[in-house]
């Protein structure tokens, strides 16, 4: 994948056939089916809804979503093999964005077959209809998670991946080899996005940032892990769907320079590629929250506590790979994209 894509090339190729976007419902979902249908594509939404957390919140993103005449949504299961099939044969998409998981390292800890069922089952249905129907391109989340017990930063997607330290990481790892196998046997083009702690309005519950917010506003204590010395690389949603759009228009290609004699762990000689999106800026935990702190014109009361297991101290993209295939990097500073959640937040829920 060596060309270059701009948002309106992007667009224009994403309208020539239908996107099916799995984890509808979900706030990347969300995100990108909103951006799509503004921009006149017709999308396909599928999501199970289920209760990992509030479904208040994720039936008030899908009114949002329904409010467009583009916007088709299915309520399904990825596990269920039979209703994926149905879905591909009923609506026949042109590109997939598969974006349903099971989310969270530390769910991972407590309920492990959640991310065999929804992780491993469920994207096996999504990329076996989409080598059956011949979609063009199936782009799936991967997570910043994979990089595991790897301790050299920025993570490069060159970098080795072999050493998870989550079953969550393990399932994102798998997704990745699964598409590569399915790129090379059937030249279905895949690409895994690696995501770097995403966050913004309309956000996850169980984030960082939401659970800080809603537990400042109450006056309850915050739970900062490892002494507060952690640090992310906190990528603003509208970057992340900047880029998912960019690189779904834009089928991966397999890489002429690839060796198996040195075997580059980004790319392939078959139509697969992996990339990280992330703002290549990791701040620390303590400064994110002095920054919430700020917008919310209110002091934390910060209960420090030892790192959790699975968790890793630090997160930080090499985003080069991605902007060298589609000319685009995030940019939006961590303040204020804390302030723009802080607004919908406060907007949402009243407070």
């Amino acid at each position: 994948m060596t060309a270059r894509n701009d948002t309106s090339l992007a667009m224009k190729t994403l309208r020539q056939a239908p996107v099916l976007v799995t984890g509808a419902a979900g706030f990347i979902g969300f995100h990108l089916a909103r951006r799509l249908l503004e921009a006149g594509c017709e999308v396909i939404g599928f999501d199970n809804l289920n209760a990992y957390y509030d479904v208040n919140l994720k039936e008030a993103r899908l009114a949002q979503l329904r409010q467009f005449p583009g916007f088709d949504f299915t309520k399904g299961d990825l596990a269920d093999g039979e209703a994926v099939r149905h879905l591909f044969d009923r609506r026949r998409p042109g590109f997939v964005a598969n974006l349903a998981a099971q989310a969270g390292v530390r769910h991972s800890l407590k309920a492990p077959q959640d991310y065999v069922s929804a992780n491993l089952v469920g994207f096996f249905n999504i990329i076996e209809m989409s080598r059956a129907f011949e979609v063009r391109h199936l782009v799936y989340a991967s997570s910043s998670s994979v990089y595991g017990a790897n301790t050299r930063q920025p993570y490069s997607v060159s970098d080795s991946v072999d050493h998870p330290l989550s079953l969550y990481a393990a399932t994102k790892k798998c997704n990745e080899l699964i598409a590569h196998s399915y790129s090379h046997l059937h030249r279905l083009p895949t690409t895994g996005l690696r995501f770097f702690t995403v966050y913004g309005p309309w956000g996850r519950p169980d984030m960082a940032l939401f659970l800080f917010t809603r537990a400042i506003l109450a006056g309850e204590p915050i739970d900062v892990y490892n002494n507060g010395q952690m640090k992310r690389d906190f990528t603003y949603i509208d970057d992340i769907v900047e880029g998912v759009a960019r690189t779904l228009a834009l089928p991966a290609t397999p890489d002429p320079a690839w060796s198996g004699e040195a075997p580059n762990p980004g790319s392939s000689a078959a139509p697969w590629r992996v990339y990280n999106i992330g703002n290549n800026e990791p701040v620390a935990l303590l400064d994110m929250i002095a920054m919430l702190e700020r917008a919310l014109g209110r002091e934390a009361k910060k209960n420090l506590l030892p790192m959790q297991p699975g968790d890793v101290p630090s997160t930080f993209a090499d985003i080069e790979a991605l902007e060298q295939a589609v000319g685009f990097r995030p940019s939006t500073p961590l303040e204020e994209g804390i302030g723009r959640f802080v607004d919908w937040y406060r907007d949402f829920y009243k407070a």
